[in-house]
């Protein structure tokens, strides 16, 4: 079942295209939250959405990453998408 290492690594680099991809469809999806939001009035950060996200991504995940990890790695992409919905708006007024 192992693999050399070239095929592991290309694997990985192959996933990192797939991730990078995802996190940017992820980010343009932000910004269009972001705009109705302010269209709305309402508060660009929403913590009792990211309660839910964060819960939802302890529910899904099986694993070999902790739960924890799991959970810090979706606190910094919701993080990052704050902070370009906050930016958008900076650039909007």
């Amino acid at each position: 079942m192992e693999k050399d290492l070239d095929f592991w690594r290309e694997k990985i680099d192959a996933l990192d295209d797939q991730i990078l991809d995802l996190l940017n469809e992820r980010a343009r999806c932000a910004l269009s939250v972001g705009k109705i939001k302010l269209a709305e009035d309402l508060p660009l950060h929403a913590p009792e959405r990211e309660t839910l996200i964060l819960n939802r991504i302890r529910e899904l995940n099986g694993g070999p990453l902790s739960h924890e990890a799991a959970q810090r790695i979706f606190r910094q992409i919701i993080d990052e998408s704050l902070r370009l919905e906050e930016d958008h708006a900076d650039s909007e007024s």
